[in-house]
């Protein structure tokens, strides 16, 4: 066998359980963690909501139910986990761990600075908490063209009108995610109006307002924070084992980080401040030189701001969305788990 290839994981966040991945987790885990999976089950029926295995089992998908934070949030972590957990270490070595938004709260268990147990824990109370926030909500918009390219002026163009907006009377706005080639803008009801209102042509797609999600990574969030640090107590956390970068793109680092302060940014910082994952992801491939970028279920929608965040800093020689299409087919550096061919090159068949 040959020598194993060097990998960052990336656990995905909100809005990748969609239609498509309904009975996934049944279908790929269901006979290899079906101890894991009754774990699972049984914190969410010890709450009195639906569990896991019901959900993922419906008959058909419904976006009132699905995307609801409280259901999609311990959807996401599970299929993450396990996917994770499906990993060939004969093939990979893992070397880091990042996340996007609440894919955070996955990276912690991958990362080992809490249980996967405790981690579906953190992600389920997280998706109750989240629905805990002023009125508000986030809205996507692009900044790159057809080709993953920054449209020269339109990223500064943005942040200056939001600027602009957040400074007026009763209108709260800001940035949520940075994605790379793409901003996910967060605010108050007014402040998105107004952005809505005033927002430049836009290459490629129009704004879009992301279904089911709150002003996260605000201020606005100050219920979800208070709530997670009532709940959640310092004994759920422990050092990593796996270095986990956060969205400010700090490392934490094995035998170098406090648990109390990996506790402290997750339920403070994390959820009232920026995440910025494109960052994340730079600062993980500079530091760790990974041979391959794993990204986890459930779906592959991440696979593009990973493939955007690479070309923001020309990582081997990747400069646009051609280059990263051409290396894809020749020789893959990102493997999406959510695509059957890429996830047989990772995890072999089941």
């Amino acid at each position: 066998m040959s020598a194993r290839k060097t990998a960052l994981v990336v656990a995905p966040g909100r809005g990748t359980y969609g239609k498509g991945e309904l009975g996934s987790i049944a279908r790929l885990h269901g006979a290899r963690f079906g101890e894991l999976i009754a774990n699972f089950d049984a914190q969410r029926r010890e709450r009195g909501q639906p569990t896991v295995t019901e959900l993922d089992g419906a008959d058909r998908f419904s976006v009132a139910t699905h995307m609801r934070g409280d259901v999609a949030a311990p959807l996401i972590y599970t299929a993450t986990a396990l996917d994770y957990l499906s990993i060939d270490r004969d093939r990979y070595d893992i070397v880091a761990v990042a996340g996007n938004s609440m894919g955070w709260y996955s990276a912690l268990a991958l990362g080992g600075a809490v249980s996967v147990e405790d981690g579906f824990r953190i992600s389920n109370a997280m998706g109750l908490n989240s629905q805990t926030h002023g009125p508000g909500g986030q809205i996507l918009l692009q900044v790159v063209d057809e080709d993953w390219r920054p449209v020269p002026g339109l990223r500064d163009q943005l942040l200056a009108l939001v600027a602009s907006i957040a400074a007026r009377a009763g209108h709260d706005l800001a940035l949520s995610i940075d994605l790379g080639g793409m901003l996910v803008l967060a605010g108050n009801e007014e402040g998105l109006a107004a952005l809505l209102a005033e927002t430049p042509p836009m290459p490629g797609r129009d704004p879009l307002r992301l279904a089911g999600h709150g002003p996260f990574h605000t201020p606005l969030m100050f219920g979800s924070s208070d709530k997670a640090k009532a709940e959640l107590p310092a004994s759920l956390f422990g050092a990593p084992a796996i270095p986990m970068v956060d969205g400010r793109g700090h490392i934490w680092r094995r035998f170098a980080s406090d648990p109390h302060a990996v506790r402290d940014y997750t339920f403070g910082h994390q959820i009232l401040a920026p995440y910025d994952f494109a960052l994340s992801v730079q600062v993980a491939v500079r530091e760790f030189a990974p041979d391959v970028v794993i990204l986890p279920g459930p779906g592959d929608t991440l696979g593009g701001a990973i493939g955007q965040s690479l070309i923001g800093i020309g990582w081997q020689g990747i400069a646009s969305k051609a280059d990263f299409m051409a290396r894809q087919a020749t020789d893959p550096i990102l493997l999406s788990m959510g695509r059957a061919e890429q996830r047989a090159l990772v995890a072999g068949q089941q």
